[in-house]
């Protein structure tokens, strides 16, 4: 409760306001011919906004086109009513730069939307961010089944292609009131931020005809304070994500770190491939609430991802009044995907502890399955007042001590 009252106090003082200056992108140069690229003409309008002390770049009625955009210090960005930002689908438009992905720090390629070292940060619509990623999950795709054809396996970094928002050091951000669609690769990425607000975002990536590949609707990597509210999320990939490392050495790099104090609430999540996803690099998380959601897709509300190859710590997550339809309430199994242990020799675990579910109405494919690696240690899981209609009603399990009261799987008490 402790947490929720800080969060909830932090982020209704914290109200995010337009400084005084407003820069349009129109009046240095961008143009909504949505086939000519602006890049320069808004990259121009940030530099300009930085260079008389900060201000607020704005994007009118009308769609154009960009390559990566990088926003500076006191600098924010606003979409008017109409308004789209639209990604190009070329990768040269994106260059290489340092970066961090897939829970390790390398040089990738830029994301639409860049903000380093920029506190204050803020992304406000209610215009649209559009990344135009078909033309690179058709690659990803092609690239898949190619390496398939000849007994390869292909990672998710080989087809290269941009995430849609990369935020990274930046404290007290807030993505509001915007429209983010079709993202080339994740569609927005917190990394080492504190005191992050998402609220009123509508997120969505297809799963026809052509998959949108690891289109994450929000990835959250060593962050701490966190509120995501009234969002409405719908990718294929993980509703929300998250992250903070992986590897036998993760937890001892000092690039890596922990996920702390989330609030999720009053969201609604469509089709993905989990609604909250510790995982599947992740090293430790503490302190999150999911409450007062709605689900209809056909995935794991908690989905516990636990890697063989990372030690992991996943402690004090409450999953609290979550109502309609799931593919399961929660999933605890390994996560194999690219192990690696490298030269180590380490034989690492994970530790689960104080996981807690209440006042769940759900109709679900199954109630979940609680089977990890065979050293993981899982303590404190509780289901209380939990109502699920499971089209199958086996619960694998191969722990002891978990807690259920007043659970009804299929009209019977379930008793674990």
């Amino acid at each position: 409760m402790k947490l929720i009252l800080a969060l909830t106090t932090l982020f209704t003082l914290s109200v995010t306001t337009l400084t005084a200056q407003e820069f349009l992108i129109t009046d240095y140069g961008a143009g909504a011919d949505s086939t000519r690229l602006s890049t320069k003409a808004i990259q121009k309008t940030i530099d300009a906004a930085y260079s008389k002390g900060g201000g607020t770049v704005v994007i009118p009625k009308g769609v154009y086109l960009s390559g990566a955009l990088f926003f500076k210090k006191n600098t924010k960005l606003v979409l008017l009513q109409g308004a789209t930002l639209k990604g190009s689908d070329q990768i040269k438009d994106y260059p290489l730069v340092p970066s961090r992905m897939e829970g390790r720090k390398l040089d990738y390629y830029a994301a639409l939307i860049n903000a380093t070292k920029v506190d204050g940060f803020s992304i406000t619509g209610p215009g649209t961010v559009d990344g135009n990623g078909l033309k690179f999950w058709e690659q990803f795709w092609a690239h898949r089944l190619a390496m398939k054809k000849i007994g390869k396996e292909s990672t998710n970094l080989e087809v290269h292609r941009p995430r849609l928002i990369f935020i990274w050091e930046s404290n007290h951000v807030s993505i509001t009131n915007i429209t983010l669609r079709n993202a080339g690769f994740w569609t927005t990425h917190f990394y080492q931020c504190n005191t992050i607000l998402m609220e009123n975002c509508d997120i969505r990536s297809p799963f026809k005809p052509v998959p949108a590949p690891s289109t994450d609707g929000i990835d959250l990597d060593v962050c701490k304070d966190v509120v995501i509210r009234k969002c409405y999320i719908s990718v294929n990939d993980d509703a929300i994500a998250i992250k903070g490392g992986k590897g036998p050495n993760a937890h001892q790099l000092p690039e890596n770190g922990s996920i702390e104090n989330v609030l999720i609430e009053d969201c609604k999540f469509g089709n993905a491939h989990a609604t909250l996803t510790l995982g599947s690099e992740c090293i430790r998380v503490k302190n999150i609430v999911l409450r007062n959601c709605e689900v209809d897709n056909n995935c794991s509300i908690l989905n516990l991802k636990m890697r063989p190859d990372t030690y992991q710590v996943f402690e004090d997550v409450r999953v609290e009044n979550i109502t309609g339809k799931c593919g399961a309430i929660l999933t605890l199994k390994p996560w194999k995907q690219f192990f690696d242990l490298g030269k180590s020799q380490d034989k690492p675990f994970g530790i689960v502890k104080n996981i807690s579910f209440s006042d769940i109405r759900v109709n679900c494919a199954s109630f979940g399955q609680l089977e990890g690696n065979p050293n993981d240690q899982v303590s404190d899981i509780s289901f209380r007042n939990i109502t699920a209609t499971a089209v199958s009603p086996d619960f694998r399990n191969i722990y002891k001590g978990l807690k259920t009261e007043n659970v009804t799987l299929n009209g019977k008490q379930l008793i674990l």
